[in-house]
C-alpha cells in the first residue's frame, strides 16, 4: 500500500531543512508531528522530600537537555547559586553546547562524551572523588545508575521532571499511513489515548530496541524499524520503505 501521510510522535524539529522536509520534498508526502508524551517538571518540594540539597555536590551529570533546563530551574526555585567551580558531566556535545543557556562556557570545567553513556562513564572515573548529582526524569535507563554503581562513585539521582502521557483525543477521528515512535512511553500513549486502537493497514515505525520490544508487547504489528546497517537513522528508513511501496 502507498504511502501518502505520516504521524512522527515528537515535536517538528525546530531546524531549516530538516530530514523530514527533504523526506516530504522528495516523496511529495505530508508529515505531522505531534508529541505524545510531554516533560513536566517537579517543584522543589517535591525535591526536599528526595532529600536532595543541591549544596552537598560538587559535579552534575547531564544526560539531555531537558535535565539541564530542570537541574537550573530548580536551583532558581530553592535559591542556590550554582558555584563556578561546579563541573559539568555531559553525554553529548548537543548537551554540552545547550548547557551554554545557563553557564559561560569558558569559564566552567565541562567534560563531554561522545553520546552514549558508556562513552562518558571513563571521564567520570577519572574524578571519581567528586560527589555527582544525576538530574533525571522518573523514567532512567537502567544502564545508566547500573554503570555509575559499577564506576563505584558517590553519585545521587534526583527526579527532577517527569514524563507524562499527552491527551490525544483531537485526533480520534484522524488516520494515518504511518505512525512514528522513538520510545516506550509512546507506545504507551497511543493505547492509553486509544485502547480501542485497530491497526488494520495502518503501517508502525519504531526506533531503538526498547521501542520495538514495546510495541511487540503491545500486539502491534511492525512494519519499519531503525537504526539497522542500511537505515541508521529513521527518515532514511522511511524513504526506503516508501520508496519500495509507492512504486507498486
Amino acid at each position: 500500500m502507498k504511502v501518502k501521510t505520516i504521524l512522527v510522535s515528537q515535536p517538528e524539529p525546530k531546524v531549516e531543512n530538516s530530514p523530514y522536509s527533504r523526506l516530504v520534498e522528495k516523496q511529495k508526502i505530508k508529515v505531522d508531528f505531534r508529541p505524545f508524551i510531554h516533560v513536566e517538571g517537579v517543584d522543589a518540594k517535591e525535591v526536599r522530600q528526595q532529600k536532595i540539597d543541591l549544596k552537598d555536590f560538587t559535579a552534575i551529570i547531564l544526560t539531555s537537555r531537558n535535565a539541564v533546563d530542570h537541574f537550573f530551574r530548580i536551583a532558581e526555585e530553592m535559591r542556590f547559586k550554582v558555584p563556578d567551580t561546579m563541573k559539568y558531566f555531559c553525554q553529548s556535545e548537543a548537551v554540552a553546547y545547550y548547557l551554554q543557556k545557563y553557564v559561560v562556557y569558558r569559564k566552567r570545567k565541562i567534560y563531554v562524551g561522545k553520546r552514549t553513556f558508556q562513552e562518558l562513564a571513563p571521564m567520570i572515573k577519572k574524578y571519581k572523588d567528586e560527589k555527582f548529582l544525576l538530574p533525571s526524569s522518573d523514567i532512567l535507563k537502567p544502564i545508566v545508575p547500573d554503570t555509575l554503581d559499577e564506576l563505584k562513585v558517590n553519585w545521587q539521582r534526583a527526579i527532577l521532571f517527569k514524563t507524562v502521557i499527552s491527551d490525544l483525543s483531537d485526533l480520534s477521528d484522524v488516520t494515518y499511513d504511518i505512525l512514528v515512535f522513538f520510545s516506550p512511553s509512546g507506545i504507551e500513549s497511543l493505547l492509553k489515548n486509544f485502547p480501542d486502537f485497530k491497526q488494520n493497514n495502518t503501517r508502525i515505525a519504531v526506533f531503538g530496541n526498547t521501542t520495538q520490544k514495546a510495541a511487540a508487547e503491545a500486539g502491534l504489528r511492525i512494519d519499519i524499524e531503525a537504526p539497522t546497517p542500511d537505515s541508521p537513522s529513521m527518515t532514511m528508513a522511511l524513504e526506503r520503505y516508501i520508496e519500495k511501496n509507492n512504486k507498486k
